[in-house]
């Protein structure tokens, strides 16, 4: 057995040795180095040998194959140097091997025709007597699939036939032998035991046994063994297959043998001698059965695995206007919603390149996603049916989330035959693809994901030929989980009641700046689904949004996923980092349309804002002391503050006494932030009572400072209160920018 790989720089003559003139390959410059651009089975009558090929995938990106040996001394199988002898790899290319033909050949048989390259030959398998042949591959591979059936039948007959054969014959013992006698009793030195009539069902099986092991030698495979039968040498099977003297043999004993099981083990020998006799005498000729683009086999594999039937997805969506054709597409649970479906959209890479991924591909597969949504909205704005396919909520104008993905497969290299269904998540890849920042339910919002699957566990479930529903539905939902895990670590998620119970009427007041970042369930007429980009820049427009919405709406925490109504916590922010260093990722940011240059200049200034904070007694004062937190109230309650950028950026704070506005301490403030509820100033046992709704924004306190110098705080908060529209209650907490003290 010959092993070589595809698309792999072998010297010329190695090929040519194996290959002949019969399989075209593909020449580096120079000549010296050549590839074989091709995987699959190649039986040369020549060399009386298999050559497999196979694909490329089986490479590490260390040029190894199987990510350890050198492909070029592994190529004949049957030195006793070869490699990989050393870890009996040898054996596991065999399976390996056998894999990809029958993957290759199911191919064939789903397309009915070769539109793959033009070097591609099968010979198809049929039963004995039909005019066409099993090859030999295919001839190995039913004898090993017809031991594995009926080891158990062998195991039995075995017992069955051996029973009985070594009880002593007394009858002939003691008319055929002379006894000894002592003290009048005879003793017997030899006996004679039953005779063993012909078993020619033991003849059949033991020269079935004796070919797997024949072949076994010569292929570099394993197979179980049934104790009870005699092997003849491989010397001899291979006198039987030079002399002609097999299929002679067998037609001899053919009518022995009557039970299903032994006429069809008959057949199968028959028609490997058969086979293997033409081989010897010349007869025969090579087989081939090679593909030029084993990609193509891995997209039909995937698709098999994951996709819809192709009459079940409308042919513009997998055939798209535009010209570009879709690998993969199903429809399946929405992310968001668990009574409504979308469309996942997939597309094959079989083997990894440092180009595999580039910008055309991912280009093109944003562009199959848009497409998608173009589709159903056009429906929708048809007023076709939609069925249970929603992509976009009319009261929010928020579109649905449209999974979209790579998927490769990949060769476990500690155990290349591992068949385990396993989905791994390419946590180097992301794409996405945004009009708008920080809009999750834009329609030009879109993610894009990478896989690696399994390459050997796809292979198996392909060449099985499992329309197994439950096993499909499992890989759809590890998708599924995988998105939903992915967008809910990148977005902060809310679910948004509407306080004065009219949705429609608090969607419309706050629509522009909820637009793009709400959604509506279908199946919930109460509330919304907000989601927020955690990212750090976008903090504090995220606290801006909070601040300016809660008059309208109660805002609970929400994980995707799971079930809105199940869980109304209300949000709660533990740690927010205020870092003044964040700048809008756009030219035009959302921050009162200053642009970036103009923001930075924003941020530095109020990276001196200046809290002024009242104490009210020394109750009060010792509190704040000790935990060394300073709180203010958030809400609509009377002296309650919002989160603006102002409120969530303060740097100092100027803590002066109620009763006396110029005694004051000043103290430098951390940029960890908390917001309280009252269960936590309960259990920091705050000074004075509270309501159990009350809310409490809270500063970390550093260090006592004197960097401010001398402020005369009555003359601030005097003329703070002088130039405020609306009237300020004495103690209500007051930001000030280190710069405009003097100016205010």
């Amino acid at each position: 057995m010959k092993l070589y790989f595809e698309e792999y720089s072998y010297p010329a003559d190695l090929l040519l040795k194996n290959l002949g003139n019969d399989i075209t390959l593909s020449y580096n410059q120079g000549g010296g180095m050549a590839k074989v651009p091709y995987v699959g089975y190649y039986f040369n009558a020549e060399i009386n040998d298999m050559v497999f090929i196979m694909p490329k995938v089986f490479v590490s990106e260390n040029n190894k194959a199987f990510d350890r040996y050198e492909p070029e001394k592994i190529i004949d199988l049957s030195l006793e140097n070869n490699p990989l002898k050393g870890k009996a790899d040898d054996e596991v290319v065999f399976e390996l091997s056998a894999w990809l033909y029958q993957a290759i050949n199911h191919y064939f048989e789903r397309k009915q025709q070769s539109n793959i390259g033009s070097d591609i030959q099968l010979q198809r398998v049929r039963p004995i007597g039909e005019k066409e042949t099993k090859t030999i591959i295919e001839i190995i591979l039913s004898l090993l699939e017809f031991q594995k059936k009926h080891h158990n039948l062998f195991t039995y007959m075995s017992l069955i036939k051996s029973s009985g054969n070594n009880k002593v014959h007394w009858a002939k013992t003691i008319s055929r032998e002379q006894p000894l006698f002592k003290d009048g009793m005879p003793y017997y030195l030899e006996f004679r035991n039953k005779s063993k009539v012909i078993n020619f069902d033991e003849e059949l099986i033991s020269l079935f046994y004796s070919v797997l092991n024949y072949l076994s030698l010569t292929y570099h495979f394993k197979f179980q063994l049934v104790q009870g039968y005699t092997l003849s040498k491989p010397s001899r099977i291979k006198s039987l297959i030079e002399s002609g003297k097999g299929t002679r043999l067998l037609k001899k004993i053919r009518r022995n043998y009557f039970t299903d099981e032994l006429v069809e083990l008959w057949n199968l020998l028959y028609m490997f001698f058969n086979r293997a006799e033409n081989i010897a005498s010349g007869k025969a000729r090579s087989e081939k059965l090679l593909v030029s683009n084993f990609n193509l086999i891995f997209e039909d594999m995937i698709d098999q695995l994951i996709s819809d039937k192709r009459d079940e997805v409308p042919k513009e969506l997998r055939e798209q206007p535009d010209g570009k054709i879709v690998d993969h597409i199903y429809k399946a649970q929405s992310i968001i919603e668990d009574n409504q479906q979308i469309y996942y959209i997939g597309d094959s890479k079989y083997y990894k390149e440092t180009t595999d991924l580039g910008k055309n591909s991912i280009f093109k597969q944003f562009t199959y996603a848009k497409n998608v949504i173009q589709y159903n909205i056009n429906l929708f704005n048809n007023k076709d049916d939609v069925g249970d396919c929603r992509y976009r909520d009319p009261l929010t104008e928020g579109y649905n989330i449209t999974p979209n993905f790579f998927i490769r497969g990949v060769i476990d290299f500690e155990n290349p035959r591992n068949q385990e269904q396993k989905l791994i998540k390419d946590s180097t890849f992301q794409k996405e693809n945004k009009h708008f920042f920080n809009r999750l339910f834009d329609r030009d919002t879109l993610f894009l994901q990478s896989y690696n699957m399994n390459f050997m566990f796809v292979v198996a479930a392909y060449v099985r030929n499992t329309d197994d529903v439950a096993l499909k539905k499992s890989i759809q939902s590890m998708f599924r989980q995988d998105f939903i895990d992915f967008i809910d670590n990148k977005f902060d998620f809310s679910i948004l009641e509407a306080r004065n119970g009219n949705l429609l009427e608090s969607v419309e007041r706050n629509f522009k700046k909820l637009n793009g970042k709400i959604y509506h369930p279908s199946d919930n007429s109460n509330i919304v689904i907000l989601a927020l980009d955690k990212d750090e820049k976008y903090q504090f427009e995220n606290l801006r949004i909070l601040s300016e919405i809660e008059d309208d709406f109660l805002i609970y925490e929400y994980h995707l996923g799971t079930n809105p109504d199940e869980v109304k916590r209300p949000v709660q922010y533990q740690y927010l980092r205020t870092s003044g260093s964040m700048v809008a990722e756009s030219n035009e940011s959302s921050y009162g349309g200053k642009t970036n240059r103009q923001y930075e200049e924003y941020q530095k200034s109020q990276q001196n804002t200046i809290l002024f904070g009242v104490y009210v007694n020394k109750e009060h004062l010792d509190w704040i002391l000790n935990n060394k937190k300073y709180n203010v109230r958030l809400g609509s309650r009377v002296g309650a503050v919002k989160r603006t950028q102002q409120v969530t950026s303060a740097k100092y704070l100027v803590l002066y006494d109620s009763s006396s506005e110029n005694t004051y301490k000043v103290f430098n403030l951390s940029d960890k932030h908390y917001i309280w509820n009252a269960e936590k100033m309960r259990e920091m046992k705050y000074y004075k009572n509270f309501t159990e709704n009350d809310q409490y924004y809270i500063y970390d306190i550093l260090n006592e400072t004197d960097e401010l110098g001398e402020i005369d705080v009555a003359s601030v908060l005097k003329r703070v209160k002088e130039n405020a529209k609306e009237e300020i209650v004495k103690g209500t907490p007051i930001y000030v920018y280190k710069d405009e003290i003097n100016t205010i």
